[in-house]
């Protein structure tokens, strides 16, 4: 009787088939959780990004036809002249706002790393501008800097200097979106701020007793140890200022004279405006390609400078 029980129970369990593991049960149970982002991504991004590259090879306005042309969109991009400024203009833009902007990030949460008074509310004094909108961010400093009733040239009226038009100049629009791009340097702040606090304080204690002054700690002991963090803010920054769009758009339209004609303003411009979307797909491409090779290049070079704790140099 109770082999035949035996019997019965053995053939429920082959019937049912194996049991999964805890570690089987755990890892489906994980991609459940992360489905609605992988197909978002599938879909959204991924996918966005191929049916680019294919439109890219192609003339069309999405609306009617779509002709098959090659290359001829990719050659098509060294002989615009637009293409060339927005290019100049957007590596000249990159080429400042990464390196000052990230130096002001670091020099700025050194100094909100002190234990002074009322330290948190001027961490959110200088975090509150990464967080307020584009377009709100981009009309006040319009308003800063108006040649006539603006905030700047007042000030600049106010010691007997003529302050220049800005926006409406040729020579000044360019730097003026650099010097707004440096208001909003809280985001790095942030993230070097928590790199500073993790910095451990033996070696500071350490420097200490050998001699070492201020300027020598936070050169032999505090950049070592940030270099890491200088690392991620590097990539973020040059990521995002080759993707600058919100500003040149709000502020100057990419004007006076194409003096503020960012890569991904002349992208919608083709795209949204001329209804080029393959010729618009091409330049996201070359785009891409641009920021592909300074990350890599960035990243290339981090073995010669960014170190890690516990690892051993040869």
């Amino acid at each position: 009787m109770l082999h035949g029980a035996r019997t019965r129970h053995n053939g429920i369990a082959s019937r049912g088939g194996p049991r999964l593991s805890q570690r089987a049960r755990e890892e489906i149970a994980a991609y459940l959780f992360i489905s609605p982002w992988l197909i978002g991504f599938l879909i959204f991004t991924l996918g966005a990004m191929v049916f680019s590259l294919g439109l890219s090879f192609t003339k069309t306005d999405l609306l009617t036809s779509i002709r098959f042309t090659g290359l001829d969109n990719y050659l098509a991009l060294w002989d615009d002249r637009f293409v060339r400024q927005a290019l100049k203009v957007t590596t000249l833009y990159t080429f400042t706002t990464v390196p000052v902007g990230t130096a002001l990030a670091l020099g700025i949460a050194v100094l909100l790393n002190q234990n002074v008074a009322v330290q948190g509310l001027f961490r959110t004094i200088y975090y509150l501008p990464s967080v307020v909108s584009g377009v709100a961010v981009g009309i006040l400093w319009q308003w800063i800097y108006h040649p006539e009733f603006g905030l700047i040239n007042a000030m600049l009226a106010a010691i007997g200097i003529d302050g220049p038009r800005w926006l409406f100049s040729r020579e000044w629009a360019l730097p003026a979106l650099i010097l707004m791009s440096l208001w909003g340097v809280g985001g790095s702040m942030l993230i070097f701020l928590a790199g500073l606090q993790s910095v451990p304080t033996e070696l500071y204690d350490a420097s200490h007793v050998d001699g070492a002054n201020a300027w020598r700690r936070f050169r032999h002991v505090t950049i070592p140890m940030l270099t890491p963090t200088i690392f991620f803010n590097l990539v973020l920054s040059i990521i995002g200022s080759y993707q600058v769009f919100t500003n040149a758009y709000v502020m100057t339209q990419g004007g006076p004279g194409s003096a503020t004609l960012m890569l991904v303003l002349l992208l919608y411009r083709v795209a949204f405006e001329q209804f080029k979307f393959g010729y618009a797909s091409a330049i996201a491409w070359l785009l891409f390609g641009i920021i592909m090779v300074f990350t890599l290049l960035v990243i290339r070079s981090a073995s010669f400078w960014v170190y890690y704790a516990g690892e051993e140099r040869t």
